[in-house]
């Protein structure tokens, strides 16, 4: 026992990207998003299965864990919503109506689900959200001490946080307050231009450079107060998602003209240059308050963290004309990367575990999650009698990059799945650059996405150089340059403004990668490739090598490769759909008797009652539904509708009273309160912007080790 190592679970959930992370005495041994194995895109549910990956790849059982920490601060995030509706009240039914019981049955009882989902009987610790955000940044950079950044849409109050990381040591120092939220912000820009919240913010940033920034001066003139040191305050008359179902307001509507963009609706030159306009707000934002913690912290590297880290034409710009020297994004900056803080976040300050620094030259590895060996994936291809053939390993990228200089769209499939949203040569798709319509081919009839989206390039590390006006290595893909003077050259990696995010390629970090490219610039003279995440739109970059096949087989891809096995397209059978009927039927035929079983021996009990009291019509009714039950359990499948319909029924009332409870709280408890605060000028949040203000930052808390085990 006396050399027990310590094991660490992180655990992110219930908002939006769910992901586990496991350490053992402080290494990272597995790290991945539960979307990957649900196959429901930022699936949010508990990460179960992504927990047991990581038990599985740390060959431990739950209770060998000494700490798990969830991301996250329920009672503080409650605390911020219940001052949200005091603030709108009477208005807000709407979204109090669907908050409310997600709060009520899980949010704020999550150390009993989490015992309950795992079985787990040890300690279960709290992070600050914005904590594991800058533990996510810092704690895996190459930066012995370094200023952090962390910005998204919010956290418990914070949506902005900065501060300084020496060694083991994290200090955040000031914050901005929910509801003035850059992140919030892009988004409410998102949902207005048409795309999905949460998941359309990259498709926001790709559309920007076909457009011109016009309404620059009008966003900031009248929906977001930009103070110099980069601090910000929404005009809560523009938007809608304090108390409402939408992000922005009508009035927000009358500013740019006309409602919001309808999803899947013709994109047209007023969201193009809504899209510039709001992508250059966010840049000048992020560039101002890099001066300002530069000024702040006198530190001259920089660690990025949260959803806004991802914007990486900011962070590009940021770097290029901002005041430090060296930037570091984590790759997994969203929630999903919190797993990852919060677990770091004891090791370090909880237990104060000592830090090294991240060798240059051995960076952090994203390829934390599953892989699947050659015999899997042979077993899984013979199982499935398809055919495929075995390649030499010393003719292996060979073989792929004949694929690729012969025009053919490739699948590749290799090692550890990549850790956050990039896909990083694990799991991607990859082709020739150098084609006139490979992007549009690839968008449409492979992602089947949108045509103006841009693709990017994997490049070896020892050429960027000579193709990109880079003068460091990206290996994350976290980073936007320009192509130097053979733009056309590569028309499929080159977007419209001759930029391009870049992935470099070194032996020292994806090895089998390289060789593919080495090679493929071998034969052809073109050091990079297309390289773009294995999944089409709407579903997460595949997992496991029956997701690979089966997106190989729906899409127009030509080429599939797992590991050392290569399958061509024009030899494959057609693709035998998979049914989940027989699966779903035994999860449903045991959820249906174990509820008959309990609803035949809860109706015993007025039976018993009736037979005492000799009221015997009370026996015979329960009587009768009590047989009902054991019918039912005895017979499932046959009375499977019958069952159904109840549930149906009972859901249906259970849903009218739990509206009915609600509403009632909300107007006799939630309204009359706020309209009385209000009365008194003390609304809880700031709906409006203070022109005599000069700064909006606000002093952090200082958090210690014992905050860990707070809920609040």
């Amino acid at each position: 026992m006396k050399n027990k190592k310590i094991q660490i679970l992180g655990i992110s959930a219930y908002y939006h990207d769910s992901a586990a992370c496991i350490l053992n005495d402080g290494k990272i041994l597995a790290a991945v998003q539960e979307e990957r194995f649900t196959r429901v895109k930022n699936d949010a549910s508990f990460p179960r299965n992504a927990i047991q990956y990581c038990l599985s790849t740390a060959n431990c059982e739950i209770n060998d864990i000494d700490f798990i920490v969830f991301y996250d601060k329920p009672i503080p995030t409650f605390d911020r919503l219940l001052l949200s509706y005091l603030s709108i009240a009477p208005a807000g039914l709407p979204s109090w109506l669907r908050a409310m019981p997600l709060w009520l049955k899980q949010k704020l009882h999550l150390p009993q689900i989490i015992r309950k989902e795992l079985g787990y009987e040890g300690e279960i610790l709290f992070s600050e959200h914005h904590e594991a955000h800058a533990a996510a940044a810092f704690y895996p950079s190459p930066f012995q001490e370094a200023a952090i950044l962390t910005i998204d849409g919010v956290g418990e109050w914070a949506t902005t946080s900065y501060g300084i990381g020496k060694a083991e040591k994290i200090d955040l120092l000031n914050e901005l307050h929910f509801p003035d939220s850059l992140g919030l912000l892009y988004s409410a820009f998102t949902y207005f231009t048409g795309f999905r919240v949460n998941s359309g913010e990259y498709k926001l940033m790709g559309l920007a450079p076909y457009g011109k920034p016009i309404y620059e001066d009008v966003i900031l003139d009248n929906i977001v107060d930009v103070k110099p040191d980069g601090s910000l305050r929404l005009n809560m008359e523009y938007f809608d998602f304090l108390g409402g179902l939408r992000m922005t307001s009508h009035k927000f509507e009358s500013l740019f003209e006309g409602p919001r963009r309808e999803p899947e609706t013709k994109i047209s030159q007023r969201e193009m240059d809504i899209a510039a306009s709001i992508q250059a707000v966010t840049e000048s934002v992020m560039l101002k308050m890099g001066f300002h913690i530069f000024n702040e912290t006198g530190m001259e590297k920089l660690c990025l963290a949260g959803g806004v880290a991802l914007n990486c034409t900011a962070v590009g710009r940021l770097l290029r004309e901002g005041p430090f020297k060296e930037i570091w994004v984590q790759p997994a900056a969203g929630d999903a990367g919190s797993a990852l803080g919060a677990a770091l976040l004891v090791w370090h300050r909880l237990l104060e575990k000592k830090r090294n620094a991240q060798d240059e030259n051995r960076p952090f590895s994203p390829y934390l999650g599953p892989s699947y060996a050659q015999d899997e994936i042979k077993a899984f291809l013979e199982q499935k009698n398809v055919p495929h053939h075995l390649m030499d390993a010393g003719n292996r990228a060979k073989i792929i990059a004949e694929q690729l200089a012969a025009g053919k769209i490739v699948g590749y499939m290799a090692g550890r799945m990549e850790y956050g949203p990039r896909a990083l040569g694990a799991r991607s798709i990859i082709a020739d650059p150098r084609g006139e319509n490979t992007k549009d081919r690839i968008n449409l009839k492979i992602k089947f996405r949108e045509s103006f989206r841009p693709f990017a390039p994997a490049v070896m590390q020892e050429k960027a150089y000579e193709v990109f006006e880079l003068d460091r290595t990206s290996p994350y893909m976290t980073l936007i340059t320009h192509v130097r003077d053979q733009r056309n050259m590569y028309p499929a990696v080159t977007h419209v403004d001759n930029s391009s995010r870049v992935q470099t390629v070194a032996t020292g970090n994806k090895k089998d990668f390289h060789d593919v490219i080495k090679a493929f610039h071998e034969m052809t003279g073109c050091p990079i490739v297309v390289n773009t995440s294995f999944n089409v739109r709407g579903e997460p970059i595949v997992c496991t090598p029956d997701d690979a096949y089966a997106c190989f087989m729906k899409t127009g891809m030509d080429t599939l490769v797992m590991e050392d096995t290569i399958l061509f397209k024009e030899e494959q059978p057609p693709l035998k759909e998979k049914t989940s009927e027989a699966g779903a039927s035994e999860t449903e035929i045991r959820s249906i008797r174990k509820s008959s079983l309990t609803f035949a021996a809860s109706c015993m009990v007025p039976v018993a009652i009736g037979l005492f009291s000799h009221r015997m019509l009370l026996s015979l009714i329960f009587g009768l539904l009590a047989c009902a039950g054991l019918a039912v359990a005895i017979s499932p499948v046959f009375l499977k509708p019958v069952y159904q319909a109840a549930q149906f029924a009972a859901n249906r009332i259970r849903l009218a009273l739990s509206v009915l409870v609600l509403t009632v709280v909300f107007y006799t408890i939630i309204s009359p309160v706020g309209l009385f605060l209000r009365l008194l000028g003390k609304t809880p949040i700031h709906l409006r912007p203070d022109a005599q203000a000069k700064s909006y930052w606000l002093n952090h808390q200082p958090a210690d080790k014992e905050n860990l085990y707070k809920r609040f």
